[in-house]
């Protein structure tokens, strides 16, 4: 199934959110508001059955994760350790609030990466 849409940032009244508290001027910062990332919710899109299936994660998320690994030079488990980790990395890929945990048990899966090899290739 398709991710759930992006939620519109709450007002946490005991939580600031990331845009607060991070560097505007941070790479990671900047490199997120120069990426179009409706294009990759609309390039997957097609590959998502609108009814069977578990719900999938957040494009954002998946993609993010992706490109940080890749960027950074980490392992699937190296990068799920900096992410919680690092506010920087969760910004990147789309959070709002800092999280504590990852919102999955396992990182990108064979379907993500299926999902991405199949892009690369009508690309």
């Amino acid at each position: 199934m398709r991710p759930d849409p992006p939620k519109a940032p709450s007002g946490d009244l005991f939580r600031s959110s990331l845009e607060a508290i991070l560097d505007p001027e941070h790479e990671l910062i900047k490199l997120a508001d120069l990426i179009d990332w409706d294009r990759f919710d609309d390039a997957f899109g097609p590959y998502y059955h609108e009814r069977k299936g578990r719900r999938g994660l957040r494009t954002r998320l998946m993609v993010g994760l992706h490109l940080l690994k890749h960027m950074k030079g980490l392992s699937d488990e190296e990068t799920c350790a900096a992410w919680r980790e690092n506010p920087y990395f969760q910004a990147f890929c789309g959070e709002s609030h800092f999280q504590h945990r990852l919102p999955f048990d396992r990182f990108g899966g064979p379907s993500f990466h299926w999902k991405a090899d199949l892009f690369r290739l009508t690309q």
